[in-house]
């Protein structure tokens, strides 16, 4: 059986892409070329479905969550708040997984943030 090798894309409909990749790149690092292509560190990889009305997410609107792996959670936090993202206040410690946080992009667009244990 053919198996898929990992993400490929994740894709964002955008009321200004060209503004929202630009926060991706000046908050969280995200440094894509011009045609979006970004090489991520190796690292595992989380697949999981959520019921229905999870409110996970933040938004019931919301159909997707994106989760970024960061080496220093409380850093990454920290760069955020310092440029006026939407972050979270709480943060979550799960034993033998690691650490979590939350911040919402300029559209609304709720993304995870995990530590990696």
């Amino acid at each position: 059986m053919e198996r898929v090798l990992g993400i490929g894309g994740y894709f964002l409909r955008s009321a200004d892409p060209v503004a929202l990749s630009a926060w991706y790149r000046d908050c969280l690092g995200l440094d894509a070329d011009d045609n979006g292509l970004w090489q991520p560190a190796a690292g595992p990889t989380v697949f999981a479905a959520f019921e229905s009305g999870t409110d996970y997410f933040g938004s019931r609107t919301q159909q997707t969550m994106l989760n970024f792996r960061v080496r220093d959670l409380d850093a990454m936090l920290a760069q955020l708040r310092a440029k006026g993202a939407d972050v979270a206040g709480e943060t979550q410690d799960m034993a033998g997984v690691g650490r979590f946080g939350w911040v919402t992009d300029p559209e609304g667009n709720r993304i995870e943030l995990w530590q990696p244990a």
